[in-house]
């Protein structure tokens, strides 16, 4: 049985996320292990670096599946682009070791979220952005930026459950720049909590309006209460961008 690792590309507007569900065959994963299956004649079941939300896209989404087959990577990647749908597409195939796990194996990710700070609305962005036509303060959110990043607990920027499973990350550096009327977040870490990103966006999307302060980060990191956090921002801003290993 060979290994493959995939790079994919996806546009996760009209998909319930990544991990297939019992009700609904609108996934990611629902579709690539239902192509996978037939074409291979057997079950083949796909296993990705982490699963992104509703709505959320990917630019470098990493997975991994093993497969009895005698095609070359590249004629099996040719292969399950001829059938995949248009708004998903294989990027980069290689065989890789029998132990590789896309999930288990990464070591950092990267995400974007991009925010349109006008009133003047960008009709072939719209998909992608999401808008925000008040003023904001870029160094203000980038000191608050600041002090989200290092090592914490980060149990106040998730809405997961409480469970056993630990709450704590580090993430690398999250860069804040302005792009005509946009405004690009970039996030780096060594992984991300359950909507974590998009409620570090609402926390730092009331910064840079003025809502809160960029000193109140600190407290929040320290309280770690849900509540105590800014919104949950749409998915659609949203873009998973690079796994590493």
């Amino acid at each position: 049985m060979r290994n493959f690792k995939i790079i994919l590309q996806y546009e996760g507007t009209r998909y319930q996320g990544w991990q297939r569900q019992e009700s609904t065959q609108n996934t990611i994963q629902g579709k690539l292990e239902r192509l996978l299956t037939r074409l291979a004649g057997t079950e083949v079941e796909i296993q990705a670096s982490g699963r992104t939300d509703a709505g959320v896209h990917a630019y470098g989404q990493v997975a991994n599946f093993h497969m009895d087959t005698e095609l070359s990577a590249q004629e099996l990647m040719e292969k399950i682009n001829e059938y995949l749908p248009e708004d998903i597409g294989v990027i980069a195939i290689e065989e890789v070791p029998e132990r590789f796990h896309s999930r288990l194996n990464a070591k950092g990710k990267t995400y974007r979220y991009r925010v349109l700070n006008s009133a003047v609305p960008h009709i072939f962005d719209r998909r992608y952005v999401y808008v925000c036509p008040e003023k904001l303060d870029v160094e203000e959110m980038r000191r608050a930026a600041a002090l989200l990043c290092g090592t914490h607990d980060y149990r106040a920027f998730t809405s997961a459950k409480r469970s056993r499973k630990s709450t704590v990350r580090s993430v690398d550096s999250i860069d804040i720049e302005r792009m005509g009327d946009e405004i690009w977040f970039t996030f780096s870490g060594n992984g991300f909590l359950f909507h974590m990103v998009r409620i570090l966006m609402g926390t730092l999307l009331e910064v840079g309006s003025g809502k809160r302060k960029a000193g109140e980060m600190t407290a929040l990191l320290e309280n770690g209460k849900r509540e105590d956090a800014g919104p949950l921002v749409p998915a659609c801003g949203l873009a998973l961008m690079e796994v590493r290993y």
